[in-house]
């Protein structure tokens, strides 16, 4: 049957609620990736920051997965190989949704982090500028996600899986955002089966073997009720 490695993006998310950042109006469209999502951002303005991604983690919290989510963790639970999870998401709605062991390589809004000692530790609802690291008491705190100039979380081990896979799926990506726009080439690069399921085509497209397109909530779903068809 083979292993599974599926990269989900905010595309699948999208119908719980949550924005990506094409949505016009959305918590994104309000600022510029440069001040809330860059180190950059935040040192010169952690107040800005801060507030932003308390908002997220708001919205986030009062979320519920979708049949999107729930469709993968059945997979994960019933695939009689191994299926590997890994999101550009930092919302918990993989989880939410009964999947495990999911690789968050941007972090997640339930995290925080000390900049200065890279202690890890479960985020309050808001976290305030200043706030004192509970390991080294230094007031260096942030969220727990990788922002744009920072290295992924799980890289060893997302270029390991996708070594071993039979068949790669993207997720509700644009196919944008590199090094996981890349993964499907990884993925061709040993012989396995890729798949794009999206609401529209990404900038990667023309790289995979087979593509669905539709709401997420629809097309992932069908297309884990095909898998499963074929065990």
């Amino acid at each position: 049957m083979g292993k599974i490695v599926i990269l989900t993006g905010a595309g699948i998310s999208a119908e719980s609620g949550l924005g990506t950042f094409r949505d016009e109006g959305g918590l994104w469209s309000q600022h510029r990736i440069e001040d809330v999502a860059t180190p950059e951002g935040f040192a010169r303005n952690p107040e800005l920051v801060q507030g932003f991604y308390n908002t997220r983690r708001t919205h986030a919290a009062k979320a519920s997965p979708n049949a999107a989510h729930m469709a993968l963790a059945l997979l994960q639970r019933e695939w009689p190989d191994e299926v590997v999870i890994v999101t550009q998401n930092v919302d918990g709605l993989h989880e939410a949704g009964g999947a495990e062991d999911v690789l968050h390589m941007h972090g997640t809004l339930a995290g925080a982090l000390c900049s200065a000692c890279r202690h890890r530790w479960q985020a309050p609802e808001e976290m305030r500028v200043g706030q004192p690291c509970p390991a080294c008491q230094e007031p260096t705190a942030r969220p727990d996600v990788v922002w744009f100039g920072e290295m992924p979380y799980f890289m060893d081990q997302i270029y390991v899986h996708l070594a071993e896979c039979e068949l790669f799926a993207a997720i509700g990506t644009s196919g944008q955002v590199y090094p996981a726009a890349a993964f499907v080439h990884e993925a061709l690069a040993v012989g396995a089966q890729t798949f794009e399921l999206n609401l529209e085509p990404s900038d990667v497209v023309s790289a995979f073997d087979e593509t669905r397109f539709g709401p997420a909530t629809e097309t992932v779903p069908r297309w884990v009720s095909d898998l499963m068809g074929t065990r």
